[in-house]
């Protein structure tokens, strides 16, 4: 995918996991977006050849609760 593309998608991609993480958790979006920016998940989301773009909302959320939980990022085999 073309640069251009990507940058146009990741907000996308971004706003709709802040949305869910802020109604799971109740922080507040500067929080949500505070601890998100923070994370490995966020580093690997917007590195465009991971891939991790292409992950469904919910299974980010899933990969960001475990992260935030465990303290380790641990990808799904595919």
């Amino acid at each position: 995918m073309d640069k251009e593309k990507f940058a146009a998608i990741l907000p996308v991609i971004t706003g709709g996991l802040i949305s869910k993480i802020i109604a799971e958790t109740k922080l507040s979006e500067d929080e949500a977006f505070n601890k998100l920016y923070n994370s490995e998940l966020y580093a690997a989301l917007e590195n465009e050849e991971t891939k991790v773009w292409t992950y469904s909302i919910p299974k980010l959320l899933d990969l960001y609760n475990a992260e935030i939980t465990t303290g380790i990022l641990d990808f799904p085999d595919c």
